[in-house]
């Protein structure tokens, strides 16, 4: 099958006018980017006035989460509760352009969710996921997360979740917004800790995130060998440096403190304090990262509070009005959240799959054409909208 007749981005800022995709209805993989020619009766679709673009990758959602204004809210659910939220989540996800996502953790569900969307079962995005997230005890999340505390016990905890059939370890560094009696500010883990999470993480082939507002968990965590830092709220020089040297990701996330700033009436009055003091040093941490040259994949922490499965694209927005070009946005959603999620996704290219958005317009002049896509395509299938 042949698009044609589009602008083409392909998630690495390259624009190409009036171009060409061809995908191999089977098996859901690009053939050839640019020039296609129709071979036989192959089918072919005029996207004319349309921009054809990938598919967008969270690299930060919860699934078991659904914007509820505390994570207390669903902890007394059960197993069977959770998943069907966890469904429900996930379709609504790639429904509204987003084809593959790093889910963070959540009891040992998501990884059950994401063996029926590979299956076909239910639809829902390619999705990489943990299990348990690594909390110390009583830090932040220990609601849904594996406790653990000394570096042998992290250790357990890192190899009960690959066992369990975790493609990613995540852990807690520093504590929270939205868990009660935390400090976002403060270190959690010893440095033998860290070292322990990351050192087996690596040993067992799967890459390590980690969840860190304050500037001395960020760095601690750099140090050690993490290879991404979620939020990243009180980054400075010293942490940016680190960074940079070690070649670490930062998701910033910025849409979780934005919905919660912009309902303080409905958050609990913990959440709210806590955001009130850090939402506008998020911003400037972001900028500061932007600006120094690190790398920033985007991800939205959707699922935390009134931040909804479904609205994930207005991260560029966000990103965008925070100091990225349009551009620069959508490539941190699309190629190099697809590069620290791990998947052949992100980039228009030949043996990628072809998860695919069609918008009408040009989202590099407005971002905001995102939100509603005209079409949107998981391994050369419409899954959401039509093509015209």
């Amino acid at each position: 099958m042949i698009l044609r007749d589009a602008r083409l981005f392909d998630g690495r800022e390259e624009l190409t006018t009036d171009g060409a995709i061809r995908f191999d209805p089977e098996s859901g993989l690009i053939e050839a980017v640019g020039d296609a020619e129709p071979q036989g009766d192959e089918r072919t679709v005029s996207l004319s006035d349309h921009t054809l673009l990938p598919g967008l990758v969270d690299a930060h959602i919860h699934f078991s989460l659904s914007g509820q204004a505390t994570v207390e809210d669903v902890v007394g659910q059960s197993d069977a509760e959770l998943t069907l939220t966890e469904v429900k989540n996930a379709r609504t996800t790639l429904e509204s352009g987003v084809t593959s996502v790093r889910a963070m953790g959540a009891r040992d569900l998501d990884v059950v969710v994401k063996r029926a969307i590979d299956r076909g079962d239910i639809p829902g995005p390619r999705t990489l996921t943990n299990c348990r997230s690594i909390t110390i005890t009583g830090g932040h999340g220990h609601h849904l997360g594996r406790e653990v505390d000394g570096p042998t016990e992290c250790r357990t905890a890192v190899r009960e979740q690959v066992k369990r059939g975790a493609g990613f370890i995540k852990f807690m560094a520093t504590g929270g917004v939205t868990t009660p009696g935390t400090d976002p500010e403060t270190l959690a883990f010893t440095h033998e800790e860290l070292e322990a999470l990351i050192d087996e993480a690596h040993r067992r082939g799967v890459h390590a995130a980690t969840h860190a507002h304050g500037a001395e968990g960020i760095k601690a965590a750099a140090a050690a060998g993490v290879d991404t830092v979620e939020h990243g709220t009180f980054i400075d020089e010293e942490a940016i440096d680190l960074l940079l040297t070690n070649d670490v990701t930062l998701v910033p996330t910025l849409s979780a403190p934005y919905r919660i700033a912009r309902n303080t009436e409905q958050a609990t009055e913990e959440s709210s304090r806590k955001t009130g003091s850090v939402y506008e040093r998020h911003i400037e941490s972001f900028r500061q990262a932007y600006e120094a040259g690190v790398n920033i994949a985007g991800g939205t922490d959707a699922g935390t509070p009134f931040n909804y499965h479904g609205t994930n694209s207005t991260e560029i927005s966000f990103m965008v009005e925070h100091g990225m070009s349009p551009a620069e946005a959508i490539e941190a959603m699309t190629a190099s959240a697809a590069e620290v999620v791990g998947l052949d996704v992100g980039v228009l290219e030949p043996g990628n799959y072809a998860d695919l958005l069609v918008v009408e317009g040009d989202p590099l002049e407005d971002v905001s054409l995102l939100h509603e896509p005209t079409a949107v395509l998981k391994g050369g299938e419409v899954v959401a909208g039509s093509l015209p």
